[in-house]
This record gives C-alpha cells, sequence and structure tokens, in this order.
C-alpha cells in the first residue's frame, strides 16, 4: 500500500536527505494529525508539487507540526509528451468533476475554455475565483492520486486564445463526434514523426455540453488541430476528457510498468 501524501512548498525539499529531519507545518501538518491520525513510527510521503517526494518516518506529531525522518528522497520525471487538457467551462461542476478525474489518471496541465456554447461565464472576480477553485481541486485530486507533481490551471482562454494555443502545440486534438479517426489512430500516426525533440505537449481540447460549434471547429483546424472520434457513444464533458487521457495515456506508454 502506498503511503500517504503531504504537499509542502515547492523547493523546500532540496537539500534534504536520507536521515535528516523535515518539519512539515500548517494545514497540511493539522490534516495529517487530526483527520489522517498519523503517528510516531508510521510512513509518509512528503511532496513539493514539483515533482520532489521524500519518504519518511513520522518521529512526532501535533497540529503545530509533523516531523519526519526522511529515508529517501527521488525526483520523479516529467512524461517527455505532456497531455494537456483544454476544458469547456460547464455547468452543475462538471468541468471540476471532469478536471478532477483527468488529474489522477495524470493530466499534465488544465487550461479552461470560454467556448461560444458554454453556459457558464467567468467574468471579473468570479474569474479569478474560479481559477483558484480549479487549482485547488487539481492539487486536492492529486494529493489523492499520491502524484508528486501538481498540475498547472493555465490562464482561461476564449476561442481567439485557444487558437493561439494549438498553433504553438505539437498536436491539438478536438474531441468531436463527427470525426473520422479514432483518437488511437490520430495519436499513433503522429508519434513516430511529428513534432521536435524533447519535450512535446499534446493538447486534448472538449467541448462544452451544447458540442462545439462548427464555427470553432473551423477556426481551431485552420491552426493545425485535428478532430478525432473517442467513441461510437456521445460523452458528458465531465467524462469525454478523462477517457481520451486513459486512452492517450496507454498509446503514450505512460502507464507501462517502470524499468526493472
Amino acid at each position: 500500500m502506498s503511503n500517504p501524501v503531504f504537499f509542502t512548498a515547492s523547493g523546500s525539499l532540496d537539500r534534504m536527505a536520507p536521515e535528516g529531519r523535515f518539519v512539515l507545518e500548517g494545514p497540511e501538518a493539522r490534516h495529517a494529525v487530526t483527520v489522517k491520525r498519523l503517528a510516531p513510527g508510521e510512513p509518509v510521503d512528503i511532496v513539493d508539487g514539483a515533482g520532489t517526494r521524500m519518504s519518511g518516518t513520522v518521529l512526532a506529531a501535533s497540529p503545530a507540526g509533523l516531523e519526519v525522518e526522511c529515508t529517501s528522497i527521488a525526483v520523479e520525471d516529467r512524461p517527455g509528451v505532456r497531455l494537456v487538457l483544454v476544458q469547456a467551462l460547464a455547468k452543475g461542476d462538471r468541468d471540476e468533476l471532469a478536471i478532477e478525474t483527468a488529474t489522477e489518471l495524470g493530466i499534465d496541465a488544465v487550461i479552461p475554455w470560454q467556448s461560444e456554447r458554454s453556459i457558464v461565464r467567468w467574468k471579473g472576480d468570479r474569474a479569478a475565483k474560479a481559477h483558484a477553485k480549479w487549482q485547488s481541486v487539481v492539487t486536492a485530486a492529486a494529493k489523492q492520486a499520491r502524484r508528486a507533481w501538481i498540475p498547472e490551471v493555465r490562464a482561461a482562454v476564449d476561442t481567439a486564445g485557444l487558437a493561439a494555443a494549438v498553433q504553438a502545440a505539437d498536436l491539438a486534438v478536438i474531441l468531436h463526434e463527427d470525426a473520422v479517426r479514432p483518437l488511437r489512430m490520430v495519436l499513433e500516426s503522429w508519434l513516430p514523426t511529428d513534432g521536435p525533440e524533447g519535450t512535446r505537449e499534446i493538447l486534448l481540447i472538449v467541448g462544452p455540453e451544447g458540442g462545439i460549434s462548427q464555427r470553432e471547429v473551423t477556426k481551431l483546424c485552420g491552426q493545425g488541430a485535428v478532430t478525432a472520434l473517442l467513441g461510437h457513444h456521445v460523452l458528458r464533458s465531465s467524462t469525454a476528457g478523462p477517457a481520451a487521457v486513459v486512452l492517450a495515456s496507454d498509446i503514450l506508454g505512460r502507464w507501462a510498468a517502470p524499468a526493472a
């Protein structure tokens, strides 16, 4: 069974080494002690959300701080091909459900999209609060999934902003029920030759409940996006993204067993 995970600030584990001691403070320490009820002698992982994971043993536990002795420290590399979920804003918290599940499944970043048919609108003060809420959702999901990396919630975009992101991406895929090629075929045909060496990025674009308008499809495809069919059935806005992450992760080998 994997160790429970608690987050600390990025960079705070940089000088840790085996047998060193680390004190986790603040809300995460209170959660570890009062909710998880960790006690001396129990194993725990402390991660900084930027790839560094410290495994250790609890030495002392109080709401003021969790003292941990480091048994190992490791930096987990990011995937060479990163998956970015472009999630159209949706009503009834379906968009938040989508990014939560996609985070648990391994998405690397999220882009909120104010599409033409999105009923929900991020405006003024609400935009800042909504963005903060999305970041909180993916952080909690990363913790649930014992991830060392917290996905970045990028700035919200309208369709013009998304078109610019599509142009900059190595591959941008619009999940669309009228597409001819299945997502598997699109990804497998792209992998051998497309994109520069080193880190590459794939956008998985999911529309709102009312679907992506033809005008948006035309605009995005004009910047290099391609359409792909996810399956024979029409999925909800909250389901399509996570389903695409599962398939893409398998094709990209992200779920393969680690080398011995």
